[in-house]
C-alpha cells in the first residue's frame, strides 16, 4: 500500500505551545495517536521529578512525542522539497522513507514507564526494549495499526528506533546529536520549566539541515545556529536536568520503591501478607511481569500507592512516601576526590542520629542521568555533527568551532552525597548534639554544598 493512499482527505491539527500546530496528514498517524498505548503517555511526565523544582514542568511524554513527530514532519517536507533523490546512488532524500520516519518519530518514547528512569534502575526494565515490544507485539493496538501498511512495517519502524534500519538518514533524523527528539525536548522542557536555557533557532536549524549519503549534515552557513543548539543543550543539562533537588527527589523515589520491594520479599518469605497489596506492582516485585503489566503502570498509579504507604506500619516506608509526596527533599553536598574518604564517617553519623543510612543517604553522579553532552571523541555511533562545505566536503563541528570545542564532552561532573536535612538543624535542640556537630563540621569545613 503506497504512502499516498494513507493521506487524510483533510489534515487534522493539534494546538501546541511549542510548534503552534502539529499537523497530521496520514490516517496511520492519527490512528496511532488514538491507540491506548499512545494515550497512556498522557499519564507519564516527561521530566519525572523535575516538577518538584520547576513547578510548570508537568508536561508529558504524549506532548513531547507529538512534538517530535512534528519536527520530523517538517524535516521530511524540507528534504522532499529541496533534496529529492534523482538516482539511487545520489545520497539525497528518498521520499518513500517518509512514513516509516514519521511513525518512528511519533513512537520513539512509547516504551517509557512510570517515573521511567528510576523505575528502570530498581526493577531492571528497559524502556527502549519495551518500545520495540509495543511496536512488534501483535496484541497491541499500535502493532495492529502499523500492520495495515504492510506485514513487515512494524519491524521497520522498530528498527529505526533501535538504530538497525539500513537508511542512516532515517535513523539520524530520529536519533543523533541534533535530531527531532532533542530539538523538541529542549524547546519544550525550556518552555515548561520557565527557563530560557533550551531556546535555539529551530527554523534556521531545519533550513540548513540536509541529507547526504551517510546520514544528516548541516550547511556550513548554519554553523552559528548549530553552535547555539549545542550551548542550549549544555545549559539545560547544568541548570535543569542535573538540578540537585530534582536528583534528591529521584533518590527518595528510588529508596521508596526499593524498600517496598524488600518488605514484600521479606513478608512473602515469612508467609505473611501486608494489609495493603500494590497489585499493579506485585508482578515487578515477583520479577514475572508481562507487557500488559508494564502498560498498566503510570505516574498516577505509583502516586496512589505512595499515598497508601504514608499510613504504612513500616516507619521508614511511611516517612519516605511522605517525603516524596510532600516534597521534603534530602540535602546534598558535593563529593570530590579529597572528600570522598569522609563518606563512611558521614553515613555513620547519620545512622547515629537515628536514620537508616541505607535509605536516608545516597551517592549520586550527574553522569548517571539519561542525558549526554556533545562529545565527538566518544565511541558511541551518534557522536559527530558534520558540516558540509561549499565543495561538498564534510568537517566535524568541533574542528571549526572554538565555542563547541571548549565545551565538547566537558559537562561539569556533579557527584553528590545526599542526607536528611535534619542533620543541619541547630544541634542545641537535638539529643545527638555531638553527632550533629561532627556532621556539620565535616560539611562546612570540607565539602562545598
Amino acid at each position: 500500500m503506497s504512502q499516498e493512499n494513507q493521506r487524510l482527505p483533510m489534515e487534522k491539527v493539534f494546538r501546541d505551545p511549542i510548534h503552534d500546530y502539529v499537523y497530521v496528514q496520514d490516517q496511520v498517524i492519527l490512528d496511532l495517536i488514538n491507540t491506548k498505548e499512545f494515550q497512556r503517555l498522557r499519564r507519564i511526565h516527561q521530566l519525572g521529578t523535575t516538577s518538584f523544582v520547576f513547578h510548570g514542568a508537568e508536561h508529558t511524554r504524549f506532548s513531547h512525542s507529538l512534538g517530535c513527530y512534528e519536527v520530523a514532519r517538517r524535516i521530511v517536507e524540507s528534504f522532499a522539497r529541496n533534496y529529492p533523490s534523482k538516482t539511487p546512488s545520489d545520497g539525497l532524500w528518498n521520499n518513500d522513507e517518509r512514513l516509516v520516519t514519521l511513525c518512528a518519530a511519533l513512537l520513539h518514547d512509547i516504551g517509557h514507564g512510570a517515573y521511567s528512569h528510576t523505575f528502570e534502575h530498581i526493577f531492571n526494565t528497559d524502556h527502549e526494549k519495551f518500545t520495540t515490544r509495543i511496536i512488534t507485539d501483535p496484541q497491541t493496538e499500535v502493532n495492529q495499526v502499523l500492520r495495515r501498511i504492510s506485514p513487515d512495517f512494524p519491524t521497520k519502524v522498530a528498527s529505526v528506533i533501535s538504530h538497525d534500519y539500513p537508511n542512516p538518514q532515517v535513523v539520524q533524523l530520529i536519533s543523533s546529536q541534533i535530531d527531532a527528539d532533542r530539538m523538541d525536548y529542549l524547546l519544550r522542557d525550556s518552555y515548561y520549566t520557565g527557563t530560557n536555557y533550551g531556546n535555539f533557532d529551530l527554523t534556521r536549524i531545519l533550513r540548513v539541515m540536509r541529507p547526504y549519503e551517510h546520514g544528516i549534515a548541516f550547511q556550513m552557513s548554519g554553523i552559528h545556529a548549530v553552535e547555539d543548539f549545542i550551548v542550549s543543550r549544555f545549559q539545560m543539562y547544568v541548570q535543569v536536568y542535573f538540578h540537585s533537588v530534582s536528583r534528591s527527589m529521584e533518590v527518595i523515589l528510588g529508596h521508596l520503591l526499593k524498600l517496598a520491594n524488600q518488605l514484600y520479599q521479606s513478608e512473602r518469605a515469612n508467609h505473611r501478607q501486608r494489609n495493603f497489596q500494590p497489585h499493579y506492582l506485585m508482578p515487578f516485585f515477583d520479577e514475572n511481569f508481562t507487557l500488559d503489566d508494564y502498560l498498566k503502570l503510570d505516574d498516577g498509579v505509583l502516586n496512589t500507592y505512595f499515598l497508601q504507604w504514608v499510613d504504612d506500619e513500616d516507619p521508614i516506608l511511611s516517612d519516605l512516601a511522605h517525603r516524596f509526596l510532600d516534597r521534603v527533599p534530602l540535602k546534598s553536598a558535593r563529593i570530590t576526590d579529597q572528600t570522598r574518604s569522609l563518606l563512611p564517617e558521614l553515613k555513620q553519623l547519620v545512622a547515629e542520629a537515628g536514620f537508616d543510612s541505607e535509605y536516608y543517604t545516597a551517592e549520586n553522579d550527574s553522569y548517571d542521568l539519561p542525558y549526554d553532552a556533545y562529545d565527538p571523541t566518544s565511541k558511541k555511533p551518534r557522536t559527530q555533527i558534520e558540516l558540509m562545505q561549499s565543495d561538498g566536503s564534510l568537517v566535524e563541528l568541533s574542528t571549526v568551532s572554538d565555542l563547541v570545542r571548549a565545551i565538547s564532552g566537558k559537562v561539569s561532573r556533579d557527584e553528590r552525597f545526599f542526607f536528611p536535612k535534619e542533620m543541619l538543624i541547630d544541634s542545641n535542640e537535638s539529643l545527638f548534639t555531638d553527632t550533629f556537630e561532627a556532621f556539620q563540621a565535616h560539611i562546612k569545613n570540607n565539602i562545598i554544598s
